[in-house]
């Protein structure tokens, strides 16, 4: 079998590490990847966006399927595309068609989706520019914080959270007024949740299910969750709270209903699904969906599945996933985050990494970085995952902690205390 793996971050060299590992897998090709990629596949300077160009390589290097990192293509209907081609019909995608990642795509579409088949999440409001003369009195039937999102993707900047109700209202405003493009012609004003957030996911063929190891991630830039939004900056599995009676809860009250949902809306979903989710006092409530994997939660629940991730993607494909099955490395496994100086803001790129074949231990997954010249560079402000193994978080902390120690880059950034709160 030959793979195609759209994306080029830490998330896309997890991927293609593991299935690389499968005995049925022939070859790999990564469009575009990075550094870390290609150890283990072939990299191509292809854009996942541009349809045409991927169909281009579909047939040049045989694809047998295709499994898509990223949710821009998945919302831009890469799905649609290959079933609409008599080319490529025939090759599978691993990955929602458009209808279906509007999970993703519309978090109006997402709470309405959740409304309608009764999965536990937060009260909730939509408003376009028509409906925003109401935007205040809906606000004030709400307590602080006030949780505001744009609708659609905004590269992981479409969420705030505000403390006060005029600042709550101004930035409305702004994201209606094209703050966030497109992306902002609709905005979900929501209650706010407190508790403790968690990623589950799953990888479904439409009808049944493979439930994959659960994670939590660390977006802030700071230590102790403080500072700006990031697109994460390290992450542990599995996670202590949700132990078997909290996932039976979830599995039941969450992913049973959203399956059955899907196919009761008519929606064929073959690909993964991610559940953001929060712990309030021991029930699980949703907080958004993703139609892919996360990232860098997939640094850490790939390395903990011990069993052939490709007899999952192929389930996922054939429609016979029921007959799969999936093992679990019991131990902890542990990712922490290096990036750029300057990031989530701007920061340097270019920058020469030292220290890899250092490493020991670990497993290094590269996220934003390139070959230039012989050399190994940054190329992004999420630059290196260092995943480790242990018998608790804290040990395959310090094994990843310890390695980091080792590598360097100009401006180099790590939280110190992932797992801080567990």
């Amino acid at each position: 079998m030959n793979l195609l793996i759209l994306g080029s971050g830490g998330r896309e060299h997890a991927l293609t590490w593991k299935l690389a590992q499968s005995k049925k897998v022939d070859r790999i090709f990564i469009a575009p990847g990075n550094a870390g990629t290609s150890a283990s596949g072939t990299n191509l300077k292809t854009d996942p966006g541009n349809f045409p160009e991927i169909k281009k390589a579909v047939l040049e290097h045989s694809i047998d399927i295709v499994i898509v990192g990223p949710e821009a293509p998945l919302v831009e209907g890469i799905h649609d595309f290959f079933l609409a081609d008599k080319d490529l019909r025939n090759v599978p995608v691993i990955g929602p068609d458009k209808s279906a990642a509007r999970l993703e795509g519309s978090k109006d579409f997402a709470k309405g989706f959740l409304t309608r088949h009764h999965i536990p999440t937060a009260a909730y409001r939509s408003f376009d520019k028509s409906s925003s003369g109401e935007v205040h009195s809906f606000l004030k039937t709400l307590s602080p914080p006030y949780v505001i999102k744009a609708d659609g993707l905004a590269a992981g900047k479409g969420v705030l959270i505000i403390e006060d109700v005029a600042e709550a209202e101004k930035e409305v405003e702004s994201i209606l007024n094209g703050k966030f493009g497109i992306a902002g012609n609709k905005v979900v004003i929501e209650q706010f949740l407190k508790g403790i957030e968690l990623s589950v996911f799953i990888i479904t063929d439409g009808n049944s299910y493979k439930l994959l190891p659960e994670a939590k991630d660390y977006k802030r830039v700071g230590e102790g969750d403080s500072g700006l939004n990031t697109g994460g900056m390290g992450a542990v599995s599995p996670v202590p709270f949700a132990d078997s009676i909290f996932m039976e809860k979830v599995q039941q009250r969450i992913i049973d209903p959203t399956v059955k949902g899907l196919a009761h809306e008519g929606i064929k979903y073959k690909g993964f699904i991610f559940f953001g989710l929060i712990n309030v006092k021991g029930d699980p409530y949703v907080i958004e969906y993703n139609a892919r994997l996360g990232d860098p939660e997939s640094e850490v629940i790939i390395p903990r599945i011990k069993s052939d991730l490709f007899e999952l993607i192929e389930g996922a494909a054939k429609g016979d996933l029921e007959k799969r099955s999936v093992e679990t490395d019991e131990r902890y496994a542990a990712t922490v985050m290096a990036v750029s100086g300057g990031y989530p803001g701007e920061y340097p790129k270019g920058k020469i990494i030292c220290g890899l074949n250092d490493v020991r231990d670990s497993v290094v997954f590269h996220a934003g970085t390139q070959y230039k010249d012989d050399e190994i560079v940054t190329s992004g402000g999420r630059v290196l995952a260092i995943t480790s193994w242990g018998n608790t978080i804290k040990e395959a902390l310090a094994v990843s902690y310890r390695n980091l120690s080792l590598i360097k880059f100009d401006g180099i950034y790590y939280r110190g205390d992932i797992g801080f709160d567990l």
